[in-house]
């Protein structure tokens, strides 16, 4: 038998909240942290797309108030990692887990992140042709690795199981959660820490996106930009932030009297293997990955209630993802409450994934589930045609729910979370 996988702490710093309480208060309430980019001046690159989805006030000294850390914090790792730092701190308070030596060695970190450090390795290029080579920081490559959150996030709590950072782009934060959750299964540990950090809002970052189209240009109202499964969405905004959850094997969480949110219950995965952007029209490879999950899971269709979908606001995957919702819950699909999160914090690559299972877990501990926003147009997608929680919050004894996460690559993740019996 699998041992048994839950939730027992979860840190959010996303756009609409530097806190998980804050976060998850204005997601309820429907609040848009989508405005104009402030983190770099996107008219001196001439850029279509103005808009973006930032976390607002963040200072890392607000999460380690020691003032010497805080600066060597700075000093040592990209926004990336800090913000994974500060989600981490937060999971910990809330899970209010001891690591010890005695226990350090079953304390895994597995924490995702689409980009790693782009902003460092913008920002160094750029000193690099301004001013020579010794201009490039003697920190740089351990500031832009992809493994930079879980390598410092394992050092700062002192946990010496394995700790690693997928990068599977958009897949990268749940991919994590679904490894965390087989490696707490296979007994290699008792706990991980895991989810995912993205910080790409930079020139590089959004002026690739842009030019691929991916972005919406809807500069005029920017709140009203990020619009799932409406038929006038344009492309996703870009966002950042970060989501940590602390997966605990369930008898060691009892035994400790920790708070349980979720169980984590299976898991599945695919690749569309078509095309590196592209998702596959009728979403197979989103179809296979559900499947797989609620297999893996030992959860019949006709027991889900809620799914937080990837929800991305761009033409291809909404539609995609509608189809593959319906060809794996049948008549059932009509019956789901559904909510994109993207819709108002935006795309946050990486750490996606990891903030709708931590999103998740809360709605399934409350009996809440929240909106999908900016669905004001009369003008409805025939092929979007489900129940996606328009606009207000809703009461939802949620017995099982699936998160996906659909990246480039043609990576498909899905987790199964449920109420623990």
């Amino acid at each position: 038998m699998k041992r048994r996988v839950v939730v027992t702490g979860i840190g959010i710093v996303s756009p609409v909240g530097l806190t998980t309480e804050e976060t998850w208060k204005n997601l309820l309430s429907g609040v848009s942290g989508v405005d104009f980019l402030t983190l770099f001046n996107p008219d001196q690159f001439g850029m279509e797309t103005r808009i973006g989805a930032e976390v607002k006030n963040f200072d890392i000294q607000q999460f380690y108030p020691d003032k010497r850390k805080a600066g060597a914090f700075m000093k040592e790792m990209d926004r990336v990692t800090l913000l994974a730092m500060a989600a981490a701190k937060l999971a910990f308070e809330d899970s209010k887990l001891q690591v010890n030596e005695e226990n350090a060695h079953r304390v895994s970190t597995f924490i995702g992140t689409g980009v790693g450090g782009l902003t460092t390795t913008t920002q160094d290029y750029q000193k690099l042709l301004e001013g020579g080579p010794k201009r490039v920081g003697v920190r740089s490559v351990i500031k832009l690795m992809p493994n930079a959150p879980s390598g410092q996030v394992a050092i700062e709590f002192g946990a010496k199981g394995r700790a690693k950072g997928d990068a599977t782009a958009c897949a990268s934060g749940l991919d994590s959660i679904l490894d965390a959750l087989m490696y707490i299964q296979d007994n290699r540990a008792d706990v991980v820490i895991t989810g995912g950090a993205e910080a790409a809002i930079n020139s590089v970052g959004v002026c690739s996106f842009n030019n691929m189209t991916a972005l919406s240009k809807r500069n005029n109202d920017p709140k009203k930009a990020s619009r799932p499964f409406m038929k006038d969405r344009d492309g996703f905004v870009i966002g950042e932030g970060a989501a940590v959850l602390i997966l605990e094997e369930l008898e060691h969480a009892r035994k400790r009297g920790a708070t349980i949110y979720a169980e984590v219950k299976g898991g599945g995965a695919s690749c569309d293997a078509n095309h590196i952007v592209a998702p596959l029209e009728n979403g197979e490879g989103a179809v296979r990955a559900m499947k797989e999950a609620l297999q893996d899971a030992g959860v019949a269709i006709d027991q889900v209630d809620y799914i937080n979908a990837h929800g991305t606001s761009t033409p291809l995957n909404d539609a995609a993802e509608t189809r593959a919702l319906k060809t794996v819950f049948g008549d059932h699909a009509k019956k789901l409450a559904i909510s994109s999160t993207k819709s108002m914090i935006g795309h946050l690559l990486g750490a996606a994934g990891a903030v709708g299972a931590a999103v998740t877990a809360l709605s399934i501990k409350e009996g809440k589930v929240h909106p999908t926003i900016n669905h004001d147009s009369d003008e409805k997608d025939p092929v979007c045609d489900l129940d996606y929680v328009p606009n207000v919050s809703r009461e939802l004894k949620v017995r099982n729910a699936l998160i996906e996460a659909l990246g480039f690559g043609g990576h498909n993740t899905v987790i199964v979370m449920g109420a623990v019996d």
